[in-house]
């Protein structure tokens, strides 16, 4: 996240503000009603006097509400010494308002899943919420008065600088993300595209707060807003909230002026050379490509799914399956001006860069003459189109969406960009690759861990105005019904039953947005004592199983998948835990033991992907070729490891909270040895987890939407009758192990500019114990609360250290194992004082406890940000599967939110006090505290 901005309303705006409020007589203001624009699908754009548009897409299926103000300035609209002032005031926003003094602590209280973000043409802030009248005014006040009236203080920049620059240390710890960067500076002469959005780190330490203010007043202003309501609201009621609190804003007397700049053809190939500590060999190449408005950017999307999509990618099988590279990609950008299409690999030991960048070159510009198949951009224009209606389920994510649209010139292009995606053809690609993709036209980087004049000239934007002028769209997807997902209604529609052998079934029908439906299918096999040996084995076995099957090829169950809009995927480890969850095991042991297997599909589609997930779990092909492929993969993901500050630390931290043997199936192993169980993992024991340990004989199934158990249950009942391990099931318990001491570990990793902080302690305590309740919200309180908890409030808002500190408690459901955990992110010159900050605010929680004040706005906060999580289908049915297995049922939430409503301040004092020593606390830092960094004015941060 960023934030924060500032700017004032004009005297004369004030004094009329003033007086309306002190009158109640908003309403009376003799403004215009505001105009409709457009209609487009469900989502109409309406038009104010003072500039503003507001574009509204209810969906009363939702019981949520999400609210975006997109302000139209990004990285491309700063100037010269201004760069990453459009990120920096997105972060400057947050700091609040006269009428809004603490934003944070705001969101909280009402529950709100919050944020902002910056791209190279916009900046939004977004809050999704409970779907409530009252919380709708207040997001819709608090947008309209952070617009204006942000404070873009100097004495909260000096802190704020500090923490936007820990963001950008951070991407500093990427070679991939410094690559990507280089390659676009070198493939940009004058615009501002080729500047990353987190902007040049002495511009982001020397900004005067003066130019960041006049920045704030030139481009947050009514005119330059589009401001997006999505979910559950009353039209009506919206437009009049909008124009109680965004109409008096007057329109500014100073008029905008386009960006002007454009970029030259590009006349020779570019190349740049990338040293760094690392481990793994990478290589992108970049070409320019038009702006996302114009249509030749719809083939060239389809192209570059041609490119890396599995199995049947271009670059995927010219590199990957070849082994000459871990991993392939490619992406054409969509911006508001000509951007770049770039295709990144990742360079397998055994090979060079210079090999595998001349694949990539020729792979991709071979296209231009020979063409793509009809095949080929028929399933690219599958996968493309079914993410977009998967998408278009989830009412909050378009709200959301619709603010890239809206910056990349107006937000029609979000339909009619699928108009166009569903006319690409293999002669519009073949054109496409022609024209951009090219020699002179290419840029090349690489990565070393410790290169005639013919220019291609790149389209102008198109005339956007006349692009959408006459557009209409389509029908609107339907709507499901509306449902209010407290426990109590949740358990009143819920049916329970068992399938054969041991599978138990909880069923939640409801009528969804698109008839969409999740199913989750856990199967658990295996016990300690059978499973050792298998600890790194276990992680091959679904993704190898959705390798295809006696009847389907891996390409083909992709394509079927695609035919049919729906997502199958599969995963190690129980489906159903919940995030940041109650289970209290260490991860070693986590995928051991148990896989699931998840569907998202229509209503009309989910019989025929059951059938295919019959076929995956009874007759899967296992194919070796591709065991070797997957296992080629995760040794480079995890050789990465060997020198990332965030992966390093929370495994020494867990190594020593879990001190297991070696032999032990749930011993936490080091990197190293990681490494070495990898390559050490055959395909054969793959093959005997499978036909030995995997059957029915205990598990969950759980499907949460629309969805029809009649045609549904009988697929699955035949796909998991008969079907049983040789192997006995036992769960694999996680106690404590011993009792570990306090202490401190530092680990030293060269070259990466941002340090990682972690710590944690033990205690026996289950998820069902009458203490629970007040550590849940003792810890919301400490850290879990984003940014207004007590380590939000002091390590980043006051201090500016860490661009990202929280706490986390988890707690088993079924061991008295329970752990309290605080994580943060910093510059390296910094782990002292972030680990004393930390330190402090523990012992404060301890010695001075929570108030009562508080404890009712995390209370409110927490109970809300509940219920927004319960609104997601996917994650409902996560906490469905999870309680079956558990045996309980959605009275257990209820009870626990009974009693957290039923907290005092001493009752959260008192359990806190009793669990939680600091003497037990293991700190772990993992940095670069050798390299010392001169501040600005020679000073410490």
């Amino acid at each position: 996240m960023g934030y924060m901005k500032n700017l004032q309303f004009s005297r004369l705006s004030l004094f009329l503000t003033f007086i309306v409020a002190s009158l109640g007589m908003v309403s009376d203001l003799k403004a215009a009603e505001p105009r409709k624009a457009a209609s487009v699908e469900g989502i109409t754009e309406y038009q104010f006097d003072n500039g503003l548009r507001a574009l509204l897409f209810p969906d009363n299926s939702q019981s949520k509400v999400t609210v975006n103000l997109t302000v139209l300035v990004g990285s491309r609209q700063e100037g010269y010494g201004e760069t990453g002032m459009a990120h920096l005031l997105e972060h400057m926003v947050f700091k609040g308002t006269p009428q809004h003094p603490k934003i944070p602590k705001a969101l909280q209280e009402h529950g709100a899943q919050f944020n902002g973000s910056t791209s190279d043409d916009r900046v939004n802030y977004f809050e999704t919420l409970a779907a409530t009248d009252e919380n709708l005014e207040f997001a819709i006040d608090l947008e309209a008065d952070r617009m204006v009236n942000s404070y873009i203080k100097r004495e909260d920049l000096d802190s704020e600088m500090t923490v936007v620059r820990n963001e950008f240390e951070r991407g500093e710890n990427s070679p991939g993300a410094v690559l990507s960067e280089r390659i676009a500076a070198a493939a940009y002469d004058w615009h501002n595209y080729g500047k990353p959005t987190i902007g040049n780190r002495t511009d982001i330490e020397r900004v005067p707060v003066e130019n960041l203010r006049a920045f704030y007043k030139k481009y947050y202003q009514p005119d330059n807003v589009v401001l997006i309501v999505a979910g559950k609201f009353d039209e009506a009621k919206a437009l009049g909230l909008i124009q109680k609190y965004f109409g008096p804003i007057p329109r500014p007397e100073r008029i905008l002026t386009a960006t002007y700049t454009e970029e030259p053809p590009q006349d020779g190939e570019r190349s740049v050379i990338l040293r760094r500590v690392g481990d793994v060999s990478m290589v992108g190449v970049a070409y320019h490509i038009p702006a996302a408005s114009h249509p030749d950017t719809a083939a060239l999307e389809v192209l570059a799914n041609i490119l890396r999509t599995e199995p049947s990618g271009r670059l995927y099988k010219a590199l990957v399956e070849t082994k000459k590279a871990s991993s392939a990609s490619a992406f054409a950008g969509r911006e508001h001006d000509p951007g770049l299409m770039s295709v990144d690999a990742e360079v397998a030991h055994g090979s060079t860069p210079e090999e595998v960048r001349d694949i990539v070159i020729s792979t991709v510009e071979e296209i231009g003459a020979n063409g793509v198949t009809a095949e080929e951009v028929n399933r690219a224009r599958q996968q493309i189109l079914k993410q977009r209606e998967m998408a278009a389920n989830n009412t909050a994510q378009i709200g959301v969406s619709l603010s890239e649209w809206a910056a990349q010139g107006d937000w029609r292009l979000y339909c009619l960009h699928r108009d166009y995606i569903e006319q690409v053809t293999p002669e519009a690609v073949k054109a496409a690759a022609a024209l951009y993709l090219k020699r002179n036209n290419r840029t090349v980087g690489i990565f070393i861990p410790t290169q005639k004049a013919e220019r291609v000239a790149v389209p102008p934007t198109p005339d956007i105005a006349a692009l959408v002028a006459n557009y209409k769209g389509r029908a609107a997807i339907a709507e499901g019904e509306a449902f209010e997902a407290t426990p109590e209604n949740i358990e009143a529609r819920v049916q329970r039953t068992e399938l054969p052998e041991g599978i138990k079934v909880t069923l939640m029908p409801k009528k969804t947005r698109g008839q969409e439906a999740h199913l989750l299918l856990t199967l658990r096999y295996g016990n300690e004592d059978n499973l050792k040996g298998f600890e790194s084995v276990a992680g091959f076995l679904p993704e190898l199983m959705l390798r295809g099957t006696k009847k389907l090829s891996h390409q083909q169950l992709r394509d079927e998948l695609d035919k049919l809009s729906a997502n199958l995927s599969a995963g190690a480890g129980a489906g159903g835990r919940r995030g940041g969850g109650r289970r209290g095991g260490p991860p070693a042991a986590a995928g051991a033991g148990s896989v699931t297997f998840s569907i998202q599909a229509k209503r009309e589609t989910l019989p025929a992907v059951i059938e295919i997930l019959g076929q995956v779990l009874r007759e899967p092909l296992l194919p070796a070729e591709d065991f070797e492929v997957l296992k080629g993969e995760r040794l480079a993901a995890i050789e990465q490891m060997r020198t990332e500050p965030g992966m390093l630390a929370p495994r020494l931290l867990q190594r020593e909270l879990n001190p297991y043997s070696k032999d032990d199936i749930r011993y936490v192993t080091t990197v190293e040895e990681s490494i070495e169980r990898l390559k050490s993992v055959k395909y054969e024991q793959v093959a005997l987890l499978y036909h030995e340990y995997l059957g029915s004989q205990s598990g969950e199934l759980t499907i949460v939407g629309d969805f029809d158990s009649k045609e549904c249950l009988p697929i699955l009942e035949r796909a998991l009758s008969g079907w049983k391990s040789t192997k006995p099931y036992v769960r694999i318990a996680m106690p404590i192990n011993g009792d570990p001491k306090g202490g401190e570990h530092q680990i030293k990793t060269p070259d990466k500019a941002n340090a990682t902080y972690a710590a944690g302690l033990q205690f026996p305590l289950r998820d069902d114990d009458p203490d629970y309740p007040a550590l849940v919200v003792g810890n919301y309180i400490f850290g879990a609360g984003a940014l207004s908890s007590r380590l939000g409030d002091r390590i980043r808002q006051k201090e500016g250290l860490s661009y990202g500190v929280s706490s986390g408690l988890s707690v088993s459901s079924q061991d008295r194992r329970a752990a309290l955990t605080i994580s943060a992110i910093c510059n390296p010159q910094n782990i002292g004082r972030v680990e004393k900050c930390a330190q402090e605010e523990l012992e404060r929680l301890l010695r001075d406890g929570v108030t009562p004040e508080e404890l009712e706005n995390a209370r409110q906060g927490y109970l809300q940000a509940q219920k927004v999580g319960r609104a997601s289908d996917a994650a409902l049915a996560g906490t469905l599967a999870n309680f079956r297995h558990l045996g309980r049922t959605m009275a257990f939430e209820a009870d626990v939110e009974k009693k957290i409503n039923a907290l005092t301040a001493e009752q959260v004092n008192a359990t806190l006090r009793k669990y939680i020593d600091p003497k037990k606390l293991v700190i772990v830092t993992a940095g670069d505290f050798e390299t010392k960094v001169v501040e600005p004015g020679g000073g410490g941060v």
